[in-house]
């Protein structure tokens, strides 16, 4: 089950109450105080890890408190601390306040993390508080309580490239045959119920990631069908490959099609309107592919490939130019 949207109630640990204690020992008369402090109590760590793919961990529980440190001893003993409480996420997962409605940080990329509920403080034990005037103090303080909060956690995927267009386009079938991510394949729109992710490598020391958003519709900016769910996923991918069906299934016009998912991006979002963007016509198999690939090249005033990802026609230079435009980038941001 793929999770991208949780929240979770988070505590950190309580730290140990301060010991009050006097030295008993035989040849010692009056012994002083040797009251030792109480251990720190453990934080609630958030932190992104590479090879973790959902939030379905976190959909299962759903209170995580970090334990409790030590009280301390006699002999000046201090308590131990507690360890911290690691919850691990996908990276591009944005922590968020659930009730002040803040983003707390977002975890973009692997090894970034944030400390979302700290431990209290240990207490002081009696030792703490002797002095010349006071040499036997019978006080000593208790451990501080962790903080609390409650947590909305989103996950965005990150990928260089994410594959969009109507249901049935043929995204998935095209994300299985360049790379080894097996989404499942069916003949009839709205296969795909989530993202699914795929490694496409280009020789032994170039790849990227290519992400299959689930299929688009008209409204979808508005929340129509599930609009908000798959429209997050598309924001973070470095660039847009639109495909475009030749022939759909509900006989709507494909250069309509285009526009009307070109619309959706752009309300939900006015920057993915100015993202990279490859446009290509699917299923080059089909008899009026070619034609469809000219009106809309004619329509965009651009280049429009032709693939398929059956026969294999095309998909050399959709690659090529993947790769042409994730170079530009690279040296942009450089």
């Amino acid at each position: 089950m793929f999770v991208d949207e949780v929240e979770i109630y988070v505590e950190g640990g309580r730290g140990g109450d301060g010991c009050v204690s006097f030295r008993r020992e035989k040849y010692v008369p009056r012994g002083g105080p040797d009251g030792g402090d109480g251990g720190d109590g453990g934080s609630v760590i958030i932190t992104a890890q590479q090879g973790v793919d959902s939030l379905t961990a976190l959909a299962h529980r759903k209170h995580w408190k970090a334990n409790s440190g030590r009280p301390g001893r006699g002999a000046q003993c201090h308590g131990a601390s507690a360890g911290d409480l690691i919850i691990r996420v996908p990276p591009g997962t944005i922590i968020g306040d659930a009730r002040r409605n803040f983003v707390l940080k977002d975890l973009a990329a692997t090894g970034d993390q944030v400390i979302v509920a700290r431990g209290g403080k240990g207490g002081k034990g009696n030792t703490r508080f002797k002095s010349a005037t006071n040499r036997a103090p019978r006080q000593s303080t208790p451990g501080g309580e962790g903080e609390a909060r409650t947590l909305k956690l989103e996950l965005k995927i990150i990928a260089d490239v994410g594959l969009g267009g109507k249901p049935n386009a043929g995204k998935s079938t095209l994300l299985s045959r360049l790379s080894r991510a097996r989404p499942e394949i069916a003949a009839y729109p709205f296969t795909t119920k989530s993202p699914n992710l795929g490694r496409v490598r280009i020789d032994q020391d170039r790849s990227f990631v290519m992400a299959d958003i689930p299929g688009l519709i008209e409204g979808a900016h508005a929340g129509v069908g599930l609009g908000h769910e798959f429209l997050r996923h598309i924001e973070r991918a470095g660039i847009l490959v639109h495909l475009v069906e030749p022939e759909p299934t509900d006989g709507t016009d494909p250069a309509v099609n285009y526009g009307t998912i070109r619309r959706e991006l752009e309300k939900h979002d006015a920057e993915l309107g100015r993202r990279p963007e490859i446009v290509a016509v699917t299923k080059a198999d089909l008899p009026g592919a070619g034609q469809i690939q000219q009106q809309l090249a004619e329509q965009l005033a651009r280049e429009v490939l032709l693939i398929s990802a059956v026969t294999g026609e095309g998909l050399n230079k959709l690659l090529g130019a993947i790769i042409r435009l994730l170079d530009d980038m690279k040296g942009e941001q450089r």
